[in-house]
């Protein structure tokens, strides 16, 4: 009896959360592999939306950062979504966690530590909603600050690119045309498959080009919509969006270094590079000014000012203001379209109510007095008529 009493306890479920650990100090090859249930193990200063949704969308069962997910500068949107979705999220666990958790491995997370078995691997401070908010009105004391770093750095990045920017020097050509025509570029960002579906209609009316970057030239797929260009890294698109699209633009490092050129040369695909220290959404707006698009409209792009300075790393920051700088009135975001286009009456609709109307009115007059006149009046008309054409030609 001793003996069974001790093999049933030893079979008994360790406590905490358990998964196969994923782990990367490179954010964005990690979001590659994570899946559902997974531990994510990053090395993450101030975590961001788009990090956040794309660890709610893989359904991970924790994330474990190194370093701190607010560090105060700024109040950035990651942490909050994190623990919003319930995935447990524990903060400062130190930078040796990358090297001490193995990736692929087997391990467990309980209030705030984490054990390969019943070996401690590290520890932190689990985020609350209570410790996130409290974080986050500290942060907003940090703007100020971010915003002059953001000034200097958009000075900085002026004096590098400024004849991309202001003459459009070193934008590729393309083999379509987007000169006075409409230009809808869809970026990845929070909602983006949402807000392309409000927009069918504008699609379905205008025929705007359709460029796609990164990832959302799949989502464009996956919706029934072809890509005319694909701008991005090839390694976080499809195969076949690839080869259904009509152009492949890969941004460029400033040295012409490529990343993902090796895949598009693997499939077969012609494509063009785009030197510039810019990111790939600000590229993709470049083009279609550049090109003399009449009009511009985006989907997944950030619009407010959190947003702004939460947005992937601050370098990428002063190209993304500067260029939508650019662009000025061109430029006009997808909700507004999609807002505009909710309320109109389609010429198709218009048509069938007066088609209808005239069918009324015509049944009423069959079926009433007034309308055997009208009949015999419209009969004896067009056989004067008749007549009269009859005697042109006799």
């Amino acid at each position: 009896m001793k003996l069974s009493g001790m093999l049933t306890r030893a079979k008994e479920p360790l406590p905490g959360i358990s998964g196969v650990a994923r782990v990367d100090r490179r954010t964005r090859e990690l979001l590659r592999r994570v899946g559902s249930g997974d531990i994510v193990v990053l090395d993450e200063v101030d975590i961001d939306r788009a990090t956040a949704d794309a660890l709610v969308q893989a359904e991970v069962a924790a994330v474990i950062n190194a370093a701190p997910s607010i560090s105060g500068r700024f109040p950035n949107l990651g942490p909050e979504i994190l623990v919003e979705a319930g995935i447990p999220l524990v903060d400062n666990v130190g930078a040796d966690v990358v090297h001490r958790v193995k990736d692929g491995a087997k391990v467990r997370l309980d209030e705030g530590v984490l054990y390969a078995g019943d070996k401690q691997l590290a520890s932190g401070t689990v985020q609350t909603a209570e410790s996130v908010a409290d974080a986050m009105i500290e942060a907003k004391a940090g703007m100020s600050t971010q915003l002059e770093a953001f000034s200097a750095n958009t000075i900085e990045f002026l004096r590098r690119e400024r004849t991309l920017i202001l003459d459009g020097v070193g934008v590729p050509d393309l083999r379509m045309s987007l000169k006075d025509r409409h230009v809808l570029v869809v970026a990845p960002g929070t909602e983006h498959a949402e807000d392309l579906r409000a927009l069918k209609k504008y699609i379905h009316e205008h025929r705007p080009a359709l460029i796609g970057v990164d990832s959302a030239a799949d989502t464009l797929r996956d919706l029934g919509h072809t890509p005319d260009i694909v701008v991005g890294d090839p390694n976080a698109v499809e195969a076949q969006t690839l080869k259904e699209c009509h152009e492949v633009v890969v941004p460029a490092q400033p040295d012409g270094y490529a990343p993902g050129v090796e895949r598009i040369q693997d499939l077969g695909i012609g494509a063009v590079t785009f030197p510039a220290s810019g990111n790939a959404e600000d590229l993709a707006l470049l083009l279609a000014d550049t090109h003399e698009a009449s009009l511009v409209v985006t989907v997944g792009f950030q619009a407010t000012l959190r947003e702004f300075l939460d947005h992937g790393r601050s370098g990428s920051n002063p190209s993304t203001f500067l260029t939508r700088l650019k662009l000025g009135t061109k430029l006009v975001d997808g909700k507004a379209v999609a807002t505009l286009h909710r309320n109109r009456v389609s010429m198709g609709a218009v048509v069938l109510l007066v088609l209808a109307a005239l069918v009324v009115v015509a049944a009423a007059l069959l079926v009433s007095d007034v309308g055997t006149v009208y009949v015999d009046w419209l009969r004896d008309t067009w056989n004067s008529f008749a007549t009269w054409v009859r005697g042109l030609f006799t």
